[in-house]
């Protein structure tokens, strides 16, 4: 019975145990990309729903003012105070209206039923009501606080970062083959017949090593590859950081235009409504056409709708981008700041 047991090995092992243990950190990482991932996809698709529903009440909505003037135009035609022209042009704006709002119902549906394929849910008629609502929050952190996440908590930063750690690692063990195998040896005779025991030891116990002085240049070449790989990976872990500099510096600038397009937006809504206002009150007094008040009445849910856009491309960007610095749970933060 032979035993043999390296004691030194030139740090093949202490190395190769590093290499282990930093694989088992990038499929850390991993699950933490796939859970930041997922969050984005959630907070895309829930709020996809919010604004399908929000669409659905302003096409409902202006279709019932539209309705309400159509019957105004109705008894104005049959008095002789408008022409047909008017009353047409009345008519045809409510269909549209009502096309857009069938339209914005079926889109709903299918926002509702992305939402539930996301989750998982088998019941696909259960009945989903968002009560999150889209939000813009003035609290956001400076372009150069999301660029100075980049090294520490990005994803892909950090698995580069550990993959250069693993071809370190994998560099020395390269390099300790240079070094020589030392082992503790022991032996142990179970059976032998006719053979006297100062001809052969029952036991042996001992330490040697074998030392490879010349392998025809295999070594230097396993190095060579080992330290192109740590290089490789270096270079491409300069690449993505500024690759992921210029994605956060985009995401930001949209953020901010989507900000200054909600603000915009909310002056240009009071501005229409009160437009809208004026032109019904002057339509009642003959003051005004009914293709005036249609173009009101149209051109307010034009804005309403675009205020809906803008604030949810700026919350569906802001969760990307903290999703790209690694802090996805930043937007929740900010959400709840509201």
């Amino acid at each position: 019975a032979n035993l043999t047991w390296p004691v030194f090995t030139g740090g093949k092992r202490l190395y190769a145990s590093q290499i282990g243990k930093r694989m088992v950190d990038i499929a850390e990482v991993g699950k933490e990309e796939t859970h930041a991932l997922l969050q984005t996809e959630l907070v895309q698709t829930y709020y996809a729903l919010q604004l399908a529903e929000r669409i659905q009440k302003v096409r409902k909505q202006t279709f019932q003012s539209l309705q309400q003037h159509y019957n105004h135009a109705l008894k104005l035609e049959a008095n002789g105070l408008i022409t047909k022209a008017e009353r047409l042009f009345a008519e045809v704006n409510l269909q549209e209206s009502k096309r857009e709002w069938e339209a914005s119902k079926k889109e709903y549906e299918v926002a509702h039923q992305a939402l539930c394929s996301l989750l998982n849910m088998e019941e696909r008629n259960v009945e989903i009501h968002p009560i999150t609502p889209l939000f813009v929050t003035d609290e956001l952190p400076d372009e150069q606080y999301f660029k100075s996440l980049i090294p520490s908590t990005n994803y892909t930063i950090n698995k580069l970062r550990l993959e250069e750690s693993m071809a370190e690692s994998q560099l020395k063990i390269s390099k300790s083959a240079y070094l020589p195998t030392i082992a503790v040896f022991g032996k142990q005779t179970l059976y032998a017949r006719n053979l006297p025991r100062n001809l052969m030891p029952r036991t042996l116990i001992g330490i040697g090593f074998t030392w490879n002085l010349f392998d025809g240049f295999n070594r230097e070449a396993d190095v060579r590859v080992s330290r192109l790989a740590k290089e490789s990976v270096s270079l491409e872990k300069e690449k993505a950081e500024n690759a992921l500099e210029v994605l956060v510096q985009e995401l930001y600038s949209k953020i901010q235009e989507a900000k200054d397009e909600t603000s915009t937006l909310q002056t240009t809504i009071k501005m229409s409504e009160e437009l809208l206002r004026i032109r019904r009150k002057s339509f009642e007094e003959g003051m005004a056409t009914s293709t005036e008040v249609v173009d009101a009445e149209v051109m307010l849910s034009k804005v309403r709708i675009a205020m809906l856009l803008a604030t949810y491309q700026f919350d569906v960007l802001l969760a990307s981008l903290c999703s790209a610095c690694g802090v996805p749970d930043l937007f929740w933060k900010l959400m709840k700041e509201q």
